[in-house]
């Protein structure tokens, strides 16, 4: 069976090189073959889990190696595949959404005279995704962790005749950068410290290693994670990448791209358990990027960015969680995959929404639209109540078990974590109900557009209903599935181990509390969004709402500390380099030219001059001989 891991991969990856490569010819059925392909590898990850259930737990996992990359001295790199029940989880969660996003994509991208080539972006997102969770060492990761900046990129900037696309590609591409940065040093600093970067050895070695390096490599993997995984400080890119398709959305924001950061770190817990000064960074991050998210996303009267802004927060549940240690690890996985469910759901009734609605965005000119969109409305409000944490559906178990896991990490940390967690819970309540409240309920508010045209809200077609609906199904049955006699933590167990700390407080007094914040939350909006009418035109609204709106600053901030302060430093260089540098350089040649100058007058072609030289030169070597015969 282990020879079959490589075609999870290699299916994806044929797909972008056909569509990419065999031009126009393929425009007719570019879709179909993107996504048969997706499809294959999912039916390969079907096979795989099916085998792997068969076997007793110490013999779940499988290595494939395919050759050696770089074998030189000192030094060896090698493609191989490590396939346990991590990246088992990963890989029927990217391939499975990834597929129905991809029949989503058949219908909403069905006019785009440039779908065969977004298909085969979508397929090289996947084969990059599944290279990541894949590769058995750090460095191999590196080339899918890259290969997903490069799909994001071209898939972000997909409509690139539009100038805010192309710079939203572009912001995410640079930020990303940076993370990336993180992950490059991390594993420089494995091979001096541990001679290779291959997952076993170097995890196996965490207890012989000092405590400073450990820490060191857990910082930049954080570093990188926060990068792919949006959270605080490198978010910014975002809310920007709702630019693309909305499918794109879809596949970055649930199933793919921002998980890789949870990925790399619960795949490197050892690292981390050995480092606990990083371990408290994890979570500090975690927790300040869920409040922040949430913040922002009840601001946006854009679909998509209150989306995103959700998207930023419950990776931060997700990052708060793996900074838990073995307390948290399974759940951050957990709450990882449920997500993906409900998340990717949204986004796709999200498109479903602008579909019937000439692609317009802001929520305020929608209203009423349950009417006119039953299955979308059905699917999405599922959604809705999964990812509020509704009792019974996936969020509810997923995420309480985060929070519960919060408190049990004990003490004063445990309880402001816990609280944070909490409070989270309750600003989601809140800005995913204004969601459905502002789209679904209430009077109708669009209006005709500037050249008259008026939007006739209809229910998408089946390609696009279908994948809506199975994501709807995930979205309510999953979390409960995966809850029955703690089948997913005896899954995870054996490659995350678990430990279940010193709980301060109940499970049923998170439940409850849990639920209480919940209706407060959703009241709140209710009163707010449900109980008044809604003015077409936002209100001003105080000095947080205004900051919310400019995603808290985070872009002022960027620019002001980052583009500002790199033009200051650039001009101090420059002012250094012209001053200092061209002034010794140019001080050197003006001095010898003065000299050089002086010099010349000595020839100056006259033989009387000569002359007149050659007698006070013999006149000075003759009184310099007599002084010395006189001495």
């Amino acid at each position: 069976m282990e020879n079959l891991i490589a075609l999870l991969v290699a299916a994806p990856l044929l797909g972008a090189a056909v569509l990419l490569c065999g031009g126009r010819r393929l425009d007719a059925v570019g879709h179909w073959i993107g996504t048969a392909l997706a499809a294959c590898s999912f039916v390969i990850g079907v096979i795989l889990f099916a085998d792997m259930l068969g076997k007793d737990t110490e013999h779940r996992a499988l290595t494939q190696y395919l050759y050696s990359w770089i074998p030189v001295e000192g030094f060896q790199a090698d493609v191989a595949f490590q396939l346990d029940q991590l990246s088992m989880t990963f890989v029927l969660l990217i391939t499975g959404v990834g597929s129905l996003i991809h029949v989503y994509s058949i219908g909403y991208m069905e006019h785009d005279e440039r779908r065969r080539r977004f298909f085969g972006y979508l397929n090289l997102f996947l084969a990059a995704m599944l290279l990541l969770v894949l590769a058995d060492n750090y460095l191999l990761l590196y080339v899918g962790w890259e290969g997903v900046g490069l799909a994001s990129y071209l898939l972000i900037g997909f409509w690139q005749h539009k100038p805010s696309a192309a710079t939203a590609a572009k912001k995410a591409f640079l930020v990303n950068r940076v993370g990336d940065m993180g992950l490059s040093i991390a594993i420089m600093l494995m091979f001096t410290t541990f001679g290779t970067f291959a997952f076993g050895p170097v995890l196996e070695a965490t207890g012989e290693t000092s405590e400073g390096k450990l820490t060191a490599i857990a910082l930049m993997l954080l570093l990188a994670a926060c990068g792919k995984s949006a959270q605080v400080p490198l978010q910014s890119w975002l809310g920007d990448a709702m630019e693309g398709p909305t499918p794109v959305s879809a596949l970055i924001h649930a199933a793919t791209m921002v998980t890789a950061g949870v990925y790399l770190i619960v795949r490197s817990g050892e690292i981390f358990n050995a480092a606990p000064d990083a371990q408290l960074v994890v979570t500090v991050v975690g927790a300040v990027t869920l409040l922040f998210g949430a913040i922002v996303g009840c601001a946006k009267d854009d679909i998509k960015k209150a989306l995103a802004g959700s998207t930023m927060s419950q990776i931060g549940y997700m990052i708060l969680a793996a900074g838990l240690g073995p307390i948290g690890y399974v759940f951050a996985i957990m709450h990882l995959v449920t997500h993906g469910f409900f998340k990717a759901g949204l986004f796709l009734g999200a498109g479903s929404v602008m579909h019937g609605m000439n692609d317009e965005v802001d929520m305020r000119k929608y209203g009423g639209l349950r009417k006119y969109m039953p299955v979308t409305f059905v699917t999405f409000g599922l959604g809705y109540l999964a990812i509020i944490g509704f009792p019974g559906l996936s969020g509810f178990f997923s995420k309480d078990k985060i929070i519960e896991a919060a408190f049990a990490k004990g003490g004063t940390e445990g309880w402001i974590l816990g609280s944070v967690a909490l409070l989270g819970a309750a600003i989601t309540a809140y800005y995913m109900t204004r969601v459905m409240l502002l789209t679904f309920f209430g009077e109708k508010r669009w209006q005709p557009d500037e050249h008259g045209h008026e939007p006739h809200p209809h229910e998408s077609p089946k390609s696009m209903t279908i994948p809506m609906i199975v994501l709807a199904f995930g979205s309510v049955f999953a979390g409960g599935f995966f809850s029955i006699g703690d089948r997913f933590l005896h899954w995870l167990e054996p490659v995350t181990e678990h430990a279940h700390g010193n709980p301060p407080v109940s499970a049923l007094t998170v439940t409850l509390s849990t639920m209480v914040v919940l209706v407060i939350g959703a009241g709140l909006a209710y009163v707010q969004y449900g109980s008044r009418p809604v003015p077409v035109v936002a209100p001003r609204g105080s000095l947080l709402t205004r900051a919310a709106r400019r995603d808290l600053l985070q872009d002022d901030f960027n620019h002001v500390v980052l583009v500002r302060g790199g033009e200051h430093l650039t001009r101090s260089l420059v002012y250094v380099d012209h001053t200092l540098v061209d002034g010794v350089v140019n001080g050197t040649a003006a001095s010898m030219g003065g000299l050089s100058g002086r010099l010349r007058k000595l020839q100056n072609g006259y033989a009387r001059s000569y002359a007149v030289s050659m007698f006070g030169g013999a006149a000075v070597l003759i009184a310099a001989t007599l002084l010395m015969r006189a001495v």
